[in-house]
């Protein structure tokens, strides 16, 4: 700035000198942008495009994909391939195998058990470990054998879930509703005359009821058939004492089959 007390022909002198320096602007107090276009002149900047909205992705109803699947297997060999098929259970993934079922399928007596264990993801077969043992134990003293070729004399084997759970922990409400309708429809294409419910989760499915202590030994219907539940072989590893009542479930069912 120039000094305000310079007289008139001072201050002319110093503004020709600024001028020769090559000044063309007075500069104030505030800054100034040399380079911004009065406000009539500016271009207006483009508005931001809006961040792509992400796709959400359609809702898979697992039961309902089970139970698509399910009606359309016209045999056991088609359910076998369309259990195989079906991705929507976590408990495939940490699978070895998928345990489909054994014996006769044309057995009067289908057994549901609960899932596989260990022994039994190992080898791809129910009941195969030493409550399977058991099992074969406690039918053959009535006569019945998986692999009989009689049906009169056979029984037939599947479980509730085809897939080992981690640590052969109990099968979640879940999981047993979305495998439900495999198990209804293998029901279904086996046909047999009567069922036995091994273990509480075979009891959830089959009648909707848990407490296989209460219900054991009380004849019931489950999926248009009569079916007994029994406590698991399992359990009366554990618990020997539970053997005799186990015994009168299979003189029970030894009368039904006449």
């Amino acid at each position: 700035m120039l000094d305000a007390d310079l007289d008139p022909i001072a201050a002319r002198a110093a503004l020709e000198w600024l001028i020769e320096l090559g000044v063309d602007a007075a500069v104030g107090d505030d800054p100034v942008d040399a380079y911004a276009l009065p406000d009539h002149l500016a271009v207006p900047k483009p508005a931001a495009a809006a961040a792509p909205q992400p796709v959400a992705e359609p809702q898979v109803d697992p039961v309902g994909v089970a139970r698509a699947a399910a009606a359309a297997a016209r045999t056991l060999d088609d359910l076998r391939e369309a259990i195989a098929a079906f991705d929507h259970c976590e408990l495939k993934k940490g699978a070895r195998n998928t345990v489909f079922s054994d014996g006769n399928p044309k057995a009067r007596v289908m057994i549901i058990g609960e899932a596989p264990g260990r022994d039994e993801d190992l080898q791809g077969k129910p009941f195969v470990g030493r409550a399977g043992q058991l099992l074969d134990r406690m039918f053959g003293a009535i006569g019945l054998a998986r692999q009989s070729p009689a049906p009169e004399q056979a029984f037939y084997i599947t479980n509730v879930l085809p897939w080992r759970p981690p640590g052969n922990r109990d099968p979640e409400p879940a999981e047993i509703a979305m495998l439900l309708p495999f198990l209804a429809r293998h029901v279904a294409l086996a046909d047999p005359d009567f069922l036995v419910l091994m273990g509480n989760a075979a009891c959830a499915a089959a009648l909707g009821q848990r407490g296989i202590l209460r219900l054991r030994g009380t004849w019931a219907e489950a999926f248009g058939r009569p079916a007994l539940p029994m406590t698991h072989p399992a359990y009366l590893l554990r618990q020997p004492h539970a053997k005799r009542e186990a015994w009168a479930d299979l003189l029970s069912l030894r009368g039904r089959l006449g």
